[in-house]
């Protein structure tokens, strides 16, 4: 299987996972607080991850070792944590609380452009002609999911909040990408999805949110586990392997798999609008899917710590071969060639 096409499956399972959870959550709304909820989930998601972490160690014999988190991750982890586990949560509950639910569901799909914009913009990743078509083409969709004119919009504070948890998101997108390249996502994750719970179940605390029954916190936190733990990890994978713009296309199929759950679970029906988002999310993933980006690049001489294999032609600095994927301190000379990739850790160079 083609790197690209991986990452494309990563980041659609991911969207998968999270965006089934939109519908489920919905049927404990009336007995949990969106606050309390999102620490539940979020926790849910950290525990779960633990519980794999523990796994791969028992069993370690038969998994392979990514390159563990180190003190000089820190500021990235730090960002990580507090935009996207901590900012991003807390700006989107106020936000939410001051306007309209259709509406502030169209302001979320800003998360998307917003990580395009930074990736390409400020982080120096690549889009081709052909991938631009296709992720513009997902995020019409994903706008189409929530489009409703005539619906209250809300007060100008609400927009903003809601508009700076979707930046917030954005940075933090980008950000787990560069550590997520490095580091062993599953790592990463964890702390980001415990550190979110802790802060949901605390603001829920001391805004003293009634605590939901024994049987709503199972649910909601195996759901966690799920949705906010297997899905960040895999979207974690697929920002790795393709980058955060593509990343952020392919994740935003997600509204649309909540609006497709929506019918069994809740009982809505779909109309034109949703058989319209159906077609043109399948062309945009396509289109992404079908780009291939190839030309004549350098490689800088550098050297990092990471997951790497020797069968990777950019990974030859061994004299004798070594067998199967391992992380240690290596160094890359300068290397000029051609050949298909995309906004990987290795692929940083600058595109006229």
């Amino acid at each position: 299987m083609s790197p690209h096409t991986k990452g494309a499956l990563y980041g659609l399972t991911a969207a998968l996972l999270f965006g089934v959870s939109a519908p489920i959550a919905k049927l404990f709304l009336s007995e949990v607080s969106p606050v309390l909820m999102a620490g539940l989930l979020y926790a849910g998601g950290g525990l779960g991850l633990l519980l794999c972490e523990w796994g791969r160690r028992r069993w370690g014999s038969a998994t392979v070792d990514d390159a563990p988190l180190r003190r000089a991750d820190l500021p990235l982890l730090i960002g990580i944590v507090c935009l996207g586990g901590m900012g991003g949560p807390i700006l989107m509950l106020l936000g939410l609380q001051r306007l309209s639910g259709v509406f502030g569901s169209l302001l979320l799909n800003l998360e998307a452009p917003f990580t395009i914009l930074l990736a390409v913009g400020l982080f120096k990743e690549h889009l081709t002609r052909k991938e631009a078509a296709g992720a513009i083409i997902i995020l019409l969709g994903a706008g189409l999911i929530g489009y409703a004119p005539f619906e209250p919009v809300g007060d100008p504070v609400g927009v903003l909040a809601l508009s700076g948890a979707t930046i917030c998101w954005a940075f933090d997108n980008n950000l787990t990408q560069r550590l997520s390249s490095l580091r062993d996502p599953l790592a990463v994750m964890t702390v980001k999805a415990l550190s979110a719970g802790i802060v949901m179940i605390g603001i829920g605390w001391f805004s003293h949110d009634r605590w939901p029954v024994a049987m709503a916190v199972a649910a909601l936190m195996g759901l966690g586990t799920v949705s906010y733990g297997v899905s960040l990890v895999l979207d974690a994978y697929a920002l790795r392997i393709i980058g955060a713009a593509r990343e952020a296309a392919y994740f935003a199929t997600a509204p649309f798999v909540g609006a497709a759950f929506s019918v069994p679970l809740l009982g809505e029906v779909w109309g034109t609008r949703e058989v319209l988002v159906a077609l043109l999310m399948g062309v945009g993933v396509l289109l992404l899917q079908g780009a291939r980006h190839v030309h004549l690049h350098t490689h800088a001489e550098t050297e990092h710590d990471h997951l790497h294999n020797h069968i990777d032609p950019h990974h030859d600095h061994h004299e004798t071969f070594v067998d199967g994927a391992h992380a240690h301190q290596h160094r890359h000379q300068p290397i000029t060639h051609e050949h298909t990739h995309v906004s990987d850790l290795h692929h940083r160079h600058p595109h006229a």
